[in-house]
């Protein structure tokens, strides 16, 4: 086997030790398997591409190529052009895949079955990485780099799936890299020969004790990736597919009932409402007597896009002592302060603090960040409520269905944002809006109609057996099935809702839970729950309660309920729930009967409330193949930063005005530094672009390998670029022309416009690369050395907030002083 091929096999072999770490994330690990015959057949067409020999870029081509022909085969091959070449209708059943994926993700909890979408996401994700893999280490030589995509792939899953088991993958993956680090050492010793250490000045030798610079560049590499890979996995986010899950699960004796229950509020949790074991999450205690409309909130899905119903992306604020007061609630309408002490369990870990709607102050140890929005609580930087005891002062907002009925239109803002629905929402949602709450004199009774509709009156069954789904199709689809859980009956009423103007969002939280004989409340993982909340001007959001025996309906929504009443079914009584009550299938049970006082449930029944919807972004295991290709673009940064700068240079029009921190980081000049003569605005503008030109000359020539010289005359400078860059013909008087404009900018009273520079240095860097070499040109591309500037700009910044710093410091301890000195001196 020759050295190529050996480092081609290792190649292959560090890529499927990384994707070990995926193991976790499915039940059966027969993905793999598949993962790696794909893999060896796309090693095997970069082997044959080296051996023909093919250049480089085509080898890496007919490899991708390869990988796309083999996915085709294996996951779309009875929609491709004679079950081997993808057609338009082969990337159809990706994108189907694709998706199909990412609800699983969001349907199923660690560990997912290896449905087809997911193994499409799997597979196809380390064919992605073993590509770059072999193509750094194997097509270009670059073993050392080919770690970045490695750690991309361990990190990412090693981030979604801890479980106490990580530095088992974190040795395979590591293993496998070093083997790498090993078969190209190997390489280049049958390639170049042994380096010995010998005496100084010895021909041939190195010094002794020294190392050479290629051994000592891989050290570092390899030191740098482990270490990242280390660190990175302690701050990604674990993956806890369903809003309640146990990523605690299987790692010690009683993991089963004892393992972490964390409550996320962005997946699903069909799997969780299944479990036989109600944990409790927290016990809290309140001063209201009315705690059957206390339900904790975590946090607003205000975005429906027609797949998913999630939350905006929101700058977050420090937390503030006082809470801003909420959006749209007026002063007549009756609002109660009520306080409430929460105690968070040891086994519950959610970066989401649950908090009565809408808090006014919070008082909670630890790092917590504010969404001034949907006004919650979000922890920084793996801040969670493990263990938490924590104060809230609350308002318990008891708006009438008078004054819900006399609401005053929304304003502009809150109508466009919060009634947004897809064009793909399909349009038997808005018809059944409509024919349920024909006859509504308002939106206030509009909602509440659609709410009995669903609750009471529309023949809606819960049902946690039905596939768990938040899109279009899948509202849809219970409208006509009729069957769900909490996670159906809110998103499908938010969706009506918008249909008809009124603005709406889905609420994720805890029921009130359980009150206990010592005063206190329990609130389980069973009393996880969803529901809408629209938007009425006086009151704010509202809550509303479409789940069949699930909740509280709200006191405002009784006096509007329809006259007609089943014969038998006792009067609407004002307190009709019981929180932690589960759902019941009892045929005894009735409609009405469910929505206003609830009924036993049978044994055999679990219940809850609960959520699920894509996370930011989309499902986990779909962000997997996100996540590796934006770190396997970390080495591209550079030269997108260097396009950025030298497109901002170059530009024909005069640069925008930025201060001197912008402009320092975009490099600063170089060559002599001195301000532009002339005070008149045209100077100024004449100046900034010829030294604008000037430092992309520089900076280009110091990407070939010519430092800049700062001790130099700009046409001295230009002269060693010319001279080192053995640069001739046009690219050289290309040069000395930007010098000339350089000094006259510099130098004359009354610079004169010298235009064409943009033209100029193009001149140049097209000389600088016509005699660089291969490999200088693809360093000065992929790995610029005027990149270190970013560097310098970061330290700088650095070292001045340090002493501005030091200065405020120094400046306080003197207030303090004088402070404390003034008495003493006024008695004097």
């Amino acid at each position: 086997m020759s050295g190529r091929m050996r480092l081609a096999v290792c190649a292959a072999l560090a890529t499927l030790a990384a994707a070990c770490a995926l193991l976790p994330l499915v039940e059966r690990t027969a993905w793999i398997l598949q993962a790696a015959l794909l893999l060896a057949v796309q090693t095997a067409v970069g082997v044959l591409g080296r051996r023909m020999p093919l250049a480089r870029p085509l080898t890496v081509a007919a490899q991708a190529v390869a990988g796309l022909l083999l996915l085709t085969v294996v996951f779309a091959g009875s929609q491709a052009v004679g079950g081997l070449l993808p057609g338009p209708d082969a990337f159809r059943e990706f994108g189907q895949l694709v998706q199909e994926g990412a609800e699983d993700v969001g349907r199923y909890a660690i560990p997912a079955p290896a449905t087809t979408g997911i193994r499409l996401l799997l597979v196809g994700g380390v064919l992605v990485v073993g590509l770059i893999v072999d193509a750094l280490a194997v097509t270009y030589g670059a073993a050392a780099p080919a770690g970045l995509p490695l750690l991309a792939l361990y990190s990412v899953a090693a981030g979604l799936a801890k479980d106490g088991t990580d530095w088992l993958w974190f040795l395979v993956a590591a293993a496998g890299y070093l083997v790498l680090l090993l078969a190209e050492g190997r390489d280049r010793l049958a390639r170049w020969g042994r380096v010995f250490g010998g005496g100084p000045g010895g021909a041939g030798f190195a010094p002794a004790g020294a190392v050479p610079a290629p051994v000592r560049t891989g050290r570092r590499i390899g030191a740098l990736v482990l270490g990242i890979a280390l660190v990175v996995p302690a701050v990604l986010p674990t993956m806890d597919s369903g809003l309640l899950d146990s990523p605690g699960r299987g790692s010690g004796a009683g993991a089963g009932d004892g393992g972490v229950t964390s409550v996320k509020p962005l997946v699903a949790l069909q799997d969780s409402l299944k479990q036989p074991v109600n944990r409790e999450v927290m016990r809290y205690r309140t001063s209201t007597a009315n705690s059957r409309d206390l339900y904790l909130r975590i946090v607003a899905l205000d975005r429906f896009d027609g797949s998913s119903w999630r939350s905006s992306e929101r700058r977050l604020t420090e937390l503030p002592d006082e809470l801003p007061a909420p959006a749209g609630l007026a002063p007549d309408v009756r609002a109660d302060l009520v306080n409430t002490s929460v105690a968070a369990s040891g086994s519950y870990a959610q970066n989401y603090l649950p908090l009565p709607y809408p808090a006014e102050r919070v008082r909670a140890e630890g790092r917590w960040r504010y969404e001034p929005e949907g006004r919650a609580l979000v922890g920084d930087r793996g801040q969670t409520t493990r263990g938490l005891r924590y104060q809230v002062s609350s308002l318990l907002v008891e708006p009438t269905a008078e004054q819900l009925t006399e609401a005053p239109a929304p304003p502009t803002q809150v109508l466009r944002e919060y009634t947004a629905v897809p064009s793909s929402l399909p349009s038997v949602v808005a018809r059944t809006a409509r024919e349920v709450t024909a006859g509504s004199a308002n939106a206030y009774q509009q909602a509440v109609r659609l709410q009995d509709w669903f609750a009471v009156d529309g023949g809606f069954r819960y049902d946690t057996e039905v596939e768990s789904g938040t899109g279009g199709q899948a509202i849809a689809k219970f409208l006509k099935d009729k069957r769900g859980f909490c996670v159906h009956y809110s998103f499908s009423m938010a969706a009506m809702a918008r249909t008809l103007g009124i603005p709406s969002r889905v609420a994720v939280g805890f029921m009130p839970g359980t009150p206990q004989a010592d005063g206190s409340v329990s609130v389980g993982s069973k009393d996880a729950h969803a529901w809408p909340e629209l938007y009425f001007e006086g009151a704010g959001w509202t809550r509303f309660e479409p789940t069949p025996s699930r909740g509280s309906a709200p006191e405002y929504t009784v006096s509007q309920r329809p006259s007609a009443a089943d014969p038998g079914v006792p009067s609407p009584a004002p307190a009709r729930s019981a929180p932690a009550a589960p759902p019941s299938a009892d045929d005894r049970c009735t409609a009405r009967m469910k929505k206003l006082e609830g009924c036993v449930p049978p044994p055999q029944q679990a219940g809850g409330g609960s959520t699920g919807t894509g996370g930011p972004g989309a499902g986990a295991l779909a962000g997997i193949a996100v996540a590796v290709l934006a770190v396997a673009a970390l080495p591209l940064l550079p030269l997108l930063w260097r396009r950025r700068v030298r497109a901002r240079r170059l530009a024909d029009t005069a640069p925008r005005r930025r201060g001197k921190a912008a402009r320092a980081a975009e490099a600063g000049a170089p060559g002599p530094e001195g301000a532009p003569a002339g005070p008149g605005a045209g100077d100024a503008v004449v100046a900034e672009r010829t030294l604008a030109a000037w430092r992309e000359l520089t900076d280009s020539a110091w990407d070939y390998g010519i430092p800049p010289d700062e001790a130099r005359s700009p046409r001295s400078a230009v002269e060693r670029i010319v001279r080192l860059g053995e640069l001739d013909g046009p690219a050289a008087e290309a040069a000395g022309r930007v010098a000339t404009a350089v000094e006259q900018v510099l130098y004359a009273p009354r610079p004169r416009p010298a235009g064409g520079l943009a033209a100029e240095v193009g001149d140049v860097r097209a000389g600088l690369r016509a005699r660089a070499g291969r490999g200088a040109r693809l360093r000065a591309a992929l790995a610029p050395r005027s990149a270190v500037r970013v560097l310098w700009e970061f330290s700088r910044r650095r070292e001045a907030a340090a002493a501005r710093l030091r200065t405020g410091r120094a400046s306080a301890l003197r207030r303090r002083v004088g402070a404390a000195l003034r008495p003493a001196r006024q008695r004097g």
